[in-house]
């Protein structure tokens, strides 16, 4: 019998060539427009202006840390493994409380969501849990013994002051109000995200076996109808990232060391109250991420959780610029917290100076492009280096995301096409966000902030 070729493999190293070709032809257009010969030793020194370049590739160079890791976790890890199995019986899942947080200020989607992850979860013959709706106004969601909502009181206060999605997580975990027991696992997620067959079964590999407290997965965002397409394809960068970034740091590091998404996090229920969400106002505009530098502070592991979640895209692009502001704002908060360890936040550290440094990236590409003497190219290379993969993040996350056997191939190859034009999109929205988080001389946007998209 003729041997099956391995196509996992064989995408796998597909995907690296493409990753090599995406930084190699942003080098040479780069090195084409700007470049000094290789045979040319002149230090930085001799080109005058040239010194305020390369002091602005220093700062642009606080980017590399988060994208070698992406690197890494696309080179290092084939991300085309073959979907998750089930290793344990149905009896052995723990209990699973899946929690939503939600204003309810859209109580018609939280509804429709929550009856569609019941249907999902009892098809699959999941028995032992619950999907609990925590919400500041009533959903009036049918109760029944896997159903159950938990209204957050107006008055309702933490003990450090905490805000908005943390408070209400930290509601759930008050005595009178917590519905779990040690061994219990919590998975979080957000009001329209879906669970699906594969991540259910990720998620009882990963509580069964219990090597780590924490876990967290990948999630696509091509839920239901595209209503924007433009910020969709402008999110397959944060796919990418899933594939890459939280990868590697998941399943190689077992610690999240940037940041953590606020969806699809897999929690020991009894870690999870150790740890708490009442860290006060600095730590509830990006709960998540501050909640993951503690965690690590404290000791507890992270890994990574196989299968997708799927969700949707911000509806306008003002949203979407928005969301990514708020998040912005978040870790810059979590950075400058005094109530975490400084190496244990190392991570939002450099991605707050990255931000921060964002409007000199801008004033680089200006002089780069008015300057007489050329670059030196070891500059171009870190450069091209951070362009090359973001480009091919973008790429990945919506190869991922609308899969050819799915969309037809050429759906997929246009919709690649467009990703690389939408993910400048980003780019341009986080140029204008870092001046209006850390570059205003009055912050437009209120210090505890937590702004909600339309849904």
């Amino acid at each position: 019998m003729k041997k099956l070729k391995p196509v996992p493999l064989m995408k796998h190293v597909l995907s690296v060539v493409v990753l090599g070709s995406c930084i190699f032809i942003v080098y040479k257009i780069q090195m084409f427009l700007h470049g000094v010969p290789l045979t040319q030793n002149k230090p930085p020194s001799v080109y005058g202006i040239s010194l305020v370049i390369f002091a602005l590739y220093v700062t642009e160079m606080t980017k590399l840390p988060f994208f070698i890791v992406n690197f890494l976790g696309v080179v290092f890890l084939n991300n085309f493994e073959k979907r998750p199995k089930l290793r344990h019986s149905l009896l052995e899942c723990p209990f699973l409380c899946f929690r939503v947080v939600t204003r309810g200020l859209y109580p018609d989607l939280v509804q429709k969501n929550v009856q569609l992850n019941l249907q999902t979860c009892q098809k699959f013959g999941l028995k032992n849990f619950v999907i609990q709706v925590v919400s500041d106004n009533a959903i009036n969601l049918s109760a029944n013994q896997q159903c159950s909502e938990l209204i957050v009181p107006v008055r309702y206060t933490t003990k450090h002051g905490s805000l908005f999605k943390a408070r209400a997580l930290q509601y759930a975990l008050e005595p009178e109000n917590d519905i779990l027991k040690p061994g219990d696992w919590i998975v979080h997620l957000d009001e329209e995200t879906l669970l699906t067959e594969d991540s259910l079964i990720g998620i009882i590999n990963f509580a069964v076996v219990k090597t780590h407290s924490f876990g967290q997965g990948v999630i696509k965002y091509n839920s239901g109808e595209i209503v924007n397409w433009i910020t969709t394809l402008a999110d397959s960068v944060r796919v990418g990232t899933d594939y890459g970034y939280i990868r590697f740091c998941l399943r190689v590091l077992h610690r999240p060391l940037f940041f953590l998404k606020g969806s699809f996090i897999v929690a020991d229920a009894e870690a999870e109250k150790k740890i708490s969400f009442d860290h006060g106002p600095d730590a509830s505009i990006t709960e998540d991420s501050f909640f993951a530098s503690l965690a690590r502070s404290q000791g507890f592991s992270f890994g990574f959780v196989e299968g997708t979640m799927l969700e949707q895209s911000t509806y306008t692009i003002h949203d979407f610029a928005k969301q990514k502001r708020r998040w912005m704002h978040g870790v810059f908060l979590t950075a400058v917290s005094n109530k975490i360890p400084v190496r244990y936040k190392l991570g939002p550290i450099l991605l707050t100076l990255s931000r921060c440094f964002v409007p000199f990236n801008t004033l680089l590409i200006i002089l780069m492009h008015v300057m007489v003497e050329p670059i030196p190219y070891h500059l171009i290379a870190s450069s091209s280096f951070t362009y090359g993969t973001h480009v091919f993040l973008a790429i990945f996350g919506t190869f991922k995301t609308f899969e050819a056997h799915k969309h037809g191939s050429r759906k997929s190859i246009f919709l690649i096409l467009a990703s690389v034009l939408c993910c400048f999109l980003t780019i341009v929205i986080e140029h204008w966000n870092s001046v209006v988080v850390f570059w205003q001389p009055r912050i437009s946007m209120n210090r505890f902030h937590f702004y909600i998209v339309k849904k």
